[in-house]
């Protein structure tokens, strides 16, 4: 997951993941934020995709191991 230098979480990261879509696969087109858990883990398991996408669902995959659901739902709300 992306951080800065006083590791806080980059909001840009936060807002990708609520408003960009899966790109190809069985959730093609789904919002990334609403993917199942199950399959986050299997892409942690298998390996991330490379790239922007594969970030950003190592960093959903953080998020919900975490416990951190909750920092999408505002922006999720609002989105940009």
């Amino acid at each position: 997951m992306e951080q800065n230098k006083a590791g806080a979480i980059d909001p840009q990261v936060l807002v990708d993941l609520v408003s960009i879509r899966m790109p190809f696969g069985k959730y093609k087109d789904r919002i990334l934020c609403d993917l199942p858990e199950p399959y986050l883990a299997w892409f942690h398991r298998k390996g991330f995709p490379a790239g922007k996408i594969g970030a950003l669902l190592g960093a959903l995959y953080e998020i919900r191991l975490n416990g951190l659901g909750y920092l999408l739902k505002p922006i999720r709300k609002y989105p940009q």
